[in-house]
Parts: C-alpha cells; sequence; structure tokens
C-alpha cells in the first residue's frame, strides 16, 4: 500500500471511528476536523513527511476515544505508527486531574516522533478554545487550560523548531484574545 493510501485509509478509519463525536466547542463541529487539522500541521507546519508520523497524527485519539484498539491500529497501519498512538494516549480510567498530570510528566519521555504529535495536538487544542470555546468554559477555565498546556509543552520543547514556534504564536495569541 502506498503511503498516500495508509494516510487516506487512516482518515477514513478515524472518521468512521469519530463519526458520531463532536467537538467541545459552541459551533460543535465534527470531531475528524480535529485529527486532521494535527496531521495538516505536522505535515504543512512541521515539514515532516514521516508517513508513520503522519498516520499518528489522524489516528492519535481513537484509542483514547473511541474503541478502536492497539491491534487493530498496528493490523492497519503498522506496529510503528500505533506505538506513536500509544504513547500519547491517556488512560480514561484514571481521574481527569491525574491524565492532565500525567501529560505533563511523560511529555519529556515520548519519542520525538510521539512529542511532534502532541505539539500538534497542543497547537490545535488551544486553538479550538481560543476561537470556539465550549459554551460553558470561563475565561479563567481556557487560561488554565493554556497554562497546562504550556506545562505539557516545555516537555515537548526540542522535537520540531516548526511546531514550537507554532505553538508560542497560537499561546500569544490566545492569551491576547482571553485577557
Amino acid at each position: 500500500m502506498s503511503d498516500l493510501n495508509k494516510l487516506l485509509a487512516a482518515a477514513s478509519f478515524a472518521a468512521q471511528k469519530h463519526r458520531d463525536q463532536r467537538r467541545k466547542g459552541s459551533d460543535a463541529e465534527p470531531y475528524i476536523n480535529h485529527p486532521l487539522e494535527v496531521a495538516n500541521l505536522l505535515a504543512n507546519v512541521g515539514e515532516i513527511d514521516d508517513i508513520d508520523v503522519l498516520l499518528a497524527g489522524i489516528l492519535h485519539d481513537t484509542i483514547e476515544d473511541t474503541a478502536a484498539t492497539r491491534e487493530e491500529l498496528t493490523e492497519r497501519f503498522g506496529e510503528r505508527a500505533a506505538g506513536f498512538v500509544l504513547e500519547v494516549t491517556d488512560d480514561k480510567a484514571l481521574p481527569k486531574q491525574v491524565r492532565k498530570q500525567l501529560q505533563i510528566e511523560h511529555a519529556p519521555t515520548l519519542s520525538i516522533e510521539a512529542k511532534q504529535v502532541k505539539l500538534a495536538d497542543k497547537i490545535s487544542n488551544i486553538t479550538d478554545i481560543t476561537n470556539n470555546p465550549p459554551h460553558d468554559w470561563s475565561l479563567d477555565r481556557r487560561r488554565e487550560y493554556i497554562e497546562w498546556g504550556e506545562k505539557v509543552v516545555a516537555g515537548l520543547r526540542g522535537a520540531n523548531p516548526n511546531l514550537e514556534k507554532r505553538f508560542d504564536e497560537t499561546v500569544s495569541k490566545a492569551r491576547d484574545r482571553i485577557a
């Protein structure tokens, strides 16, 4: 299977798995827009052409947020891509605050490839909560999310200067908008 075919298969797989999910923002856009944006950031901002990283970008929330399994991802997209997805997957059995703290603690231990996926994910999420916040998120909650995102990204530094620059620009714009 060619890289393009794999990428399209991953997009189709993620769209199917996330089909009933919506983003938390007030416009409740289809969830699939998020993993596609993550992959786009990886390719066009991060200048990444490693197919397994791009696949992981598209698939990064499938294990965490759907019934997809590591075995399923491994069979369809290979061990390497599935491994990157697993590295950035939270354990939903843990309380939210514990998961958030573990993201901060584990960020420095991720592979370079998983760090890049996590960077693109944080850029996308902070952009969303700035431009289209959930209707029940106060300014303080949005500020707290940005501060937490910065703590996670502190452990990702050195993985991709272009993504790091975009993250910093995104945070700066976010702070200006919710000041």
